[in-house]
């Protein structure tokens, strides 16, 4: 007898995705193979990534499931906490530059990056970290060719939390921890503001479309609050681009 399914919430764009004892089990899809490879090879490297487990009789891709809480019910976190997520990115970029890339003309990604050149997961946000015994982030299905700056300004967008309403101090120290605990050089730093704009604009721009031509689920994530969410992000992270280089210009303590 089969172990029960525990179905999971929180997603918007898996599809259906169950638990069933220790792993995650989820549709098979065109980049799955490449997916679990790449986490293996994530593992080989250090990084504490999910266990890739291949294939369940039933033909869906299966991977461990990690026990602990999302980190977005954890928001705002804290300066040190914040360090050691920017840690966790910079291990992962760094053992990704060992993933031979697919040939990025012809790998669909939802927002394509000019000149990709590292092997990325492309959501590393507050909901797609567990954090427990062992702080891990999930979900790697949108993995594909980017770039360091590109994946970086997502994740310190959001885990920054520069999201309309939040004081613009609070957000610039939150950035700042978070691309301190990467160790970020100055390139990349004097880099990060006007990507994070333009990162920021580009989910908005992919919500809104998705809206007008019915493409699913952005379709129905726009109708949903998403829309509205991300048109405000965008509008703040670019009013406030200023506060953002001189977050990043200070000198560490």
């Amino acid at each position: 007898m089969g172990e029960d399914e525990l179905k999971l919430t929180g997603g918007n764009a898996s599809g259906a995705v169950v638990r069933v004892g220790d792993t995650v089990r989820k549709p098979w899809i065109s980049n799955t193979s490449v997916m679990q490879s790449y986490l293996a090879e994530l593992r080989s490297h250090g990084v504490d990534a999910p266990r890739p487990l291949g294939r369940d009789e039933s033909g869906r891709q299966s991977v461990e499931f990690v026990e602990g809480v999302m980190a977005l019910d954890q928001m705002p976190l804290g300066t040190d906490d914040l360090r050691r997520v920017g840690q966790m990115i910079r291990r992962i970029h760094d053992a990704s530059e060992s993933v031979p890339i697919p040939d990025p003309d012809g790998w669909e990604m939802l927002l394509p990056v000019d000149d990709p050149n590292l092997m990325c997961h492309n959501d590393l946000a507050p909901w797609n970290l567990v954090i427990g015994d062992r702080w891990v982030f999930i979900d790697w299905d949108g993995a594909g060719p980017s770039t360091r700056l590109w994946d970086l300004a997502y994740a310190a967008q959001a885990f920054g939390m520069l999201v309309a309403g939040e004081p613009v101090e609070s957000a610039g120290l939150r950035l700042r921890a978070l691309v301190e605990g990467y160790e970020a050089d100055t390139a990349l730093r004097d880099a990060l503001p006007a990507t994070m704009a333009k990162r920021t604009a580009a989910m908005f721009e992919l919500l809104r479309t998705s809206h007008e031509t019915g493409l699913q689920p952005w379709a129905d994530m726009y109708e949903s609050g998403h829309g509205e969410f991300w048109r405000d992000a965008t509008e703040y992270v670019n009013q406030n681009r200023t506060a953002w280089e001189q977050a990043l210009s200070r000198p560490s303590s």
